[in-house]
């Protein structure tokens, strides 16, 4: 533990309400899905809701990390039982953050680490598309491909969104990162397409990572909601109750132009993730292989 915590550390704080596991994001993977599907299991607890942050703790990453242990505690339920009760918080702008890696180990160093990937390309587009749908004036007044493609003669602005945009899709980077303060043993990283395609068999095997009791049967607990078009949570009879409004929002495909560039821009990120991967022990996700086919892995 960092001096600091320490210095602000009182003799009647317990560790009993810090989380067991952060889901690091990043954002637009399916952080929110798993979220969800983690919050239904009987010995999973979420944080408690910010109002101010996108319902995200955001603690580590940012300004908040200056508000003190205290105000971070705050955000979790007293658990029931100390030895089995699993304590999480969920902030998808944790996982490119200089900051937040060293700092969470700094507090939390036994817990575990949860990522969502999916194709970085893809990614990038939803984001974009997220942008739009919050009337962010630069992404509403230039196209995708304006802003992946912007140079440094571009406005300020522009570029301002596009690392916004792209930045976070360096995944080996990022990860390299964070395995720099935790164990590999102590990271998990989830196929985003898995869990919107097969949620159960992704849920099982967070399950076993995490080492938690009882077992949960997802699959009685969720079913595909043909009119959403994704996985929500099983009501009485066939009723079911789904993300917000703006979850599986539709938006056109993205133009083979723009995705050759984004492949390029992201093949040697994709190549290290590759590599990544192998070193964990853990197997490589289609979608990667399928960005990746015809390059060399070695």
């Amino acid at each position: 533990m960092w001096q600091r915590h320490k210095d602000i550390w009182s003799k009647e704080k317990t560790c009993d309400r810090l989380p067991k596991f952060l889901i690091i994001g990043p954002q637009k993977t399916g952080t929110t899905a798993l979220h969800s599907f983690l919050s239904l299991h009987p010995a999973i607890s979420s944080s408690f809701p910010s109002p101010i942050s996108y319902e995200e703790v955001q603690f580590f990453s940012g300004p908040n990390y200056q508000r003190g242990i205290d105000w971070y505690m705050d955000f979790f339920p007293i658990p029931s039982n100390v030895s089995t009760d699993f304590l999480f918080e969920k902030s998808a702008n944790y996982f490119d953050s200089e900051v937040a890696p060293p700092r969470a180990t700094a507090l939390l160093p036994r817990a575990k680490i949860i990522a969502v990937l999916i194709n970085p390309a893809d990614r990038a587009y939803s984001w974009y598309q997220h942008q739009r749908a919050h009337q962010d004036v630069v992404a509403l007044n230039y196209s995708f491909h304006e802003v992946v493609s912007a140079r440094r003669s571009s406005p300020p602005a522009l570029q301002a969104l596009q690392r916004r945009i792209l930045g976070p899709g360096a995944y080996a980077s990022h990860l390299d990162r964070w395995l720099h303060h935790y164990q590999p043993s102590q990271l998990l990283i989830v196929d985003g397409v898995l869990l919107r395609s097969n949620p159960v068999q992704v849920m099982n095997g967070v399950q076993k990572f995490l080492g938690v009791t009882p077992h949960y049967n997802y699959t009685q607990a969720l079913m595909f909601d043909e009119t959403k078009g994704f996985w929500c949570q099983r009501l009485d009879g066939a009723r079911s109750r789904c993300l917000g409004k703006s979850k599986g929002r539709k938006y056109p495909d993205m133009s083979a132009e723009t995705r050759a560039l984004l492949s390029e821009h992201y093949r040697e990120q994709n190549l290290e993730l590759l590599r990544l991967f192998n070193r964990l022990g853990q197997a490589p996700p289609p979608w990667l292989r399928e960005e990746l086919h015809g390059a060399s892995w070695s």
